[in-house]
């Protein structure tokens, strides 16, 4: 199907008609004389065929069809192929990452060094990030507060950047887990109700996760955890939670070394009690390699089906008016070139 992309650009075509028709006539200066040293040679100019050219309608013509060739490749003339499906498949993931102060507790290993447990957490959740590729990612932030630090976006480096510039204790130093998910239900409600309406009506589609990865209990924020959970079931969206934290951890004190559960606070049982109420799975990482493993489950999520999208290839076909304006253009200009030349020999000869 051939389509114009700027079709107004066609209401410039009666121009030069408006203007030869409308514009006042030149005035009568027939009275004037201007004596022309070489006017028998205009006149043998004329009796050789420069009337042909003047009088008759082949230059109006040509000229009129190199104007509208001109107006045709400016409204940009191009040609729409048949639509392709593009399917837009994909998840629609957020990750709510626990930023209190208890997450700079170092013990976890990292490439064999004892570490803080949001370290930990940067490296495996950033190579989980770089592996989800046609996901819409998005990253929480919560402490005492719960913050959006980016929201659904195809752009993992980002996302990536984002939590790597994560600082322990930027937003406060307790936990608000249900401010956590209710923010990220807020922001997944508009993509869960539109995968919904894209089955078959029976509500059943999974319109996105949350993957909740917190060392403690809830202590702060305006939502219980539960009733969060509750609201983000009623909404299609399946938590997956994520208790991170070593068992054992030698420390030293005054009277020597002893060892202690450094993850005595976490609160296993509201993280199952929040995946059960939205079908998800509570993972326990007690290491690094654990919280690897436990990514690469999650990596088994089922994708949303979006909505599909089409493609139209577009060929563009303005060259094709412009070149043969431009041809037309070349002919008019080598007939007036013809002209000239002939009008030099014309003079020349009356000269001898």
């Amino acid at each position: 199907m051939i389509e114009l992309q700027w079709p107004w650009l066609l209401v410039a075509l009666p121009l030069p008609w408006l203007v030869r028709y409308l514009w006042p006539a030149a005035r009568d200066h027939s009275a004037a004389a201007l004596k022309l040293p070489f006017a028998d040679e205009m006149a043998t100019l004329r009796a050789h065929g420069a009337t042909t050219l003047q009088s008759s309608k082949w230059r109006w013509l040509l000229m009129s069809a190199i104007w509208l060739l001109l107006v045709l490749a400016a409204a940009r003339p191009q040609w729409l192929g048949e639509a392709i499906a593009i399917p837009a498949s994909g998840r629609d993931l957020m990750l709510a990452i626990d930023i209190s102060g208890s997450m700079e507790v170092p013990d976890l290993t990292l490439d064999g060094k004892q570490t803080n447990r949001l370290e930990v957490v940067k490296a495996t959740a950033g190579a989980f990030i770089a592996r989800r590729q046609g996901d819409r990612l998005g990253l929480i932030l919560f402490g005492r507060q719960a913050y959006l630090q980016t929201p659904l976006t195809f752009d993992r480096t980002t996302v990536q950047v984002m939590l790597n510039e994560a600082e322990i204790g930027l937003a406060g130093q307790e936990t608000a887990m249900g401010d956590a998910i209710g923010l990220a239900v807020k922001r997944l409600r508009q993509r869960s109700r539109a995968a919904v309406a894209a089955t078959d009506g029976n509500g059943s589609a999974n319109s996105g996760a949350l993957i909740l990865l917190t060392d403690g209990a809830n202590t702060a924020g305006e939502v219980e955890p539960l009733q969060a959970a509750q609201l983000a079931a009623k909404e299609g969206l399946r938590i997956y939670t994520i208790g991170v934290g070593a068992e054992s951890m030698r420390v030293r004190s005054l009277f020597g070394s002893r060892t202690v559960n450094p993850s005595q606070d976490l609160d296993e049982k509201t993280l199952q009690a929040i995946a059960d109420v939205t079908g998800g799975v509570y993972f326990r990482a007690k290491d690094s390699a654990a919280l690897e493993q436990i990514y690469n489950q999650v990596d088994a999520l089922e994708p949303v089906v979006g909505d599909e999208q089409t493609f139209r290839p577009v060929s563009a076909l303005y060259p094709w008016p412009l070149a043969v304006a431009l041809l037309l253009s070349a002919i008019l200009a080598l007939r007036y070139s013809t002209l000239f030349k002939f009008s030099d020999y014309s003079r020349s000869g009356s000269t001898e």
